[in-house]
């Protein structure tokens, strides 16, 4: 696959997983929809993610800022091969995870709040509402904090752990997060999710589903031509 060489290249990159343990990690221009790298393996290390950014900026491809799910793998890498460039954190991702974990019907107050709270991540579009957003997350705090940090201990044993813990994940996913999330509100070029990916990501599934039966080695070719001819469509080939 060639890499084009552009300028102020906006990353999206994420991997996903097919069911014989394939994995397929991306690094695609979101501004060209081009995809610049790729890599079949089978799962997300940080060896490999540092080896295809370090690649990546040896052969010209200069990185504005990147996009991801926030892996912890390709933290790291981003951290040790280019730690100046902007690391977005997909809002979308933080979003489904916190819903997830908080389900749609929260049993306590502290829940139903939160999720109320977590819904409206995606609506924001200027530091004024991220502001806002921001002083209702820490009113939030203020109010449940004990809840948040309440702990239940083993009279046996001594442990301990977080009582309410998916509340108290949501919470700390998205306190983690704060200093990743809002790059995109000064830099209009920067994707502040990595929906993009996912769709391509369901595209060629749905393809690959149309040829069920596919050899391991034959699912990688079929998976690399796709990309190709994806690539050649985008006209940068």
């Amino acid at each position: 696959m060639s890499v084009y060489p552009s300028r102020q290249v906006n990353l999206l990159i994420d991997g996903t997983y097919f069911k014989d343990g394939l994995c397929l990690i991306l690094y695609r221009d979101n501004t060209i929809k081009y995809t610049q790298l790729y890599r079949l393996t089978d799962g997300e290390w940080f060896e490999e993610l540092a080896e295809d950014l370090s690649n990546l900026l040896k052969l010209g491809v200069q990185v504005e800022s990147i996009t991801s799910d926030g892996h912890k793998a390709l933290l790291k890498a981003i951290k040790l091969v280019c730690p100046k460039v902007p690391t977005q954190r997909c809002v979308v991702h933080i979003q489904r995870m916190c819903r997830i974990w908080l389900s749609n019907k929260p049993k306590s107050d502290a829940g139903k709040k939160l999720r109320l709270i977590v819904s409206k991540i995606h609506l924001i579009t200027s530091s004024q509402e991220r502001d806002y957003w921001l002083v209702e997350l820490v009113q939030w705090y203020e109010v449940y904090k004990d809840f948040v940090n309440q702990k239940t201990i083993n009279p046996d044993t001594g442990r301990y752990w977080f009582t309410h813990k998916m509340v108290r994940r949501s919470f700390m996913v998205i306190r983690n997060a704060l200093p990743d999330m809002f790059h995109y509100l000064y830099n209009p070029r920067i994707p502040k999710s990595t929906n993009g990916l996912e769709s391509f990501f369901g595209h060629l599934k749905g393809h690959l589903n149309v040829h069920r039966g596919l050899s391991y080695q034959h699912k990688r070719q079929f998976i690399q031509w796709y990309l190709y001819f994806k690539n050649q469509r985008s006209g940068f080939l």
